[in-house]
């Protein structure tokens, strides 16, 4: 019998007044016989105690791709809830220094029910870095690094009729939703908000800059999204300069 894993994120309450402030329209993926709760949920984070993978070593920036070559990303944002939220009588909070707190400060991230979510895990590649981004709290933004540990793989959480991520049309011969593991890295020399990202993203699109097209904004209802080498790079840097 597995161990117990602790329930969390669950995307109905993912995005903040801010966020959805600052989204386009999401576009609807969901194949007929999902409903639109389903294709809406998001990611959770969940304990899991196994080794983590070594690092593949340095990365590389795949964002850019021939024209009809599908685009490969180096980079990711990963949303989390680190402030208590109760989910069907369990605590669903689970933020940066959880899984710092985990066995080898290691998590699987579970219960992605969106389509486009589940791809990009689908696409990470073992030994690339993630933002950890805090979400749904009094004060959302980027807490700190992580990396990814191992390649996607059959989220269990969608067989398990107990669990709330349970998707009754998915089969285990044919597996809809995959999940991917990652690894504590750091935390930020400093929380980078998600007002100050607002505001660099504004200022971009005006006068140009690297959070142009940022999918925080452009598509901010993921709880998964891709960066680009750029904007993975200047977030960084925002870390040695006074907030915005």
């Amino acid at each position: 019998m597995p161990p117990k894993r602790k329930r969390v994120e669950r995307s109905a309450k993912l995005n903040t007044e801010q966020e959805e402030a600052a989204a386009k329209p999401a576009e609807k993926e969901p194949p007929p016989g999902d409903s639109p709760e389903d294709a809406a949920k998001e990611t959770s984070l969940r304990s899991r105690k196994k080794p983590a993978a070594k690092s593949s070593g340095k990365e590389t920036d795949k964002s850019k791709a021939a024209p009809g070559d599908k685009v490969l990303h180096s980079y990711w944002l990963m949303k989390s809830e680190p402030e208590s939220r109760i989910e069907n009588g369990v605590d669903v909070k689970f933020g940066i220094e959880d899984l710092k707190a985990q066995p080898e400060q290691t998590g699987c991230w579970d219960g992605v029910r969106n389509y486009q979510a589940r791809n990009f895990m689908r696409d990470m590649k073992v030994g690339q870095l993630a933002f950890f981004y805090h979400s749904n709290c009094k004060e959302p933004g980027i807490a700190g690094l992580m990396k990814i540990v191992r390649d996607a793989y059959v989220d269990h959480t969608q067989f398990d009729k107990n669990d709330v991520h349970y998707d009754r049309s998915s089969k285990e011969d044919n597996p809809k939703w995959s999940m991917v593991d990652v690894q504590f890295v750091r935390m930020m020399e400093r929380f980078i908000p998600l007002a100050e990202l607002k505001k660099y993203h504004h200022e971009h699109k005006s006068k140009g800059g690297p959070l142009k097209h940022m999918a925080l904004f452009t598509r901010a209802r993921l709880s998964v999204q891709p960066l680009t080498k750029d904007e993975f790079d200047f977030v960084l840097s925002l870390e040695d300069k006074k907030p915005f």
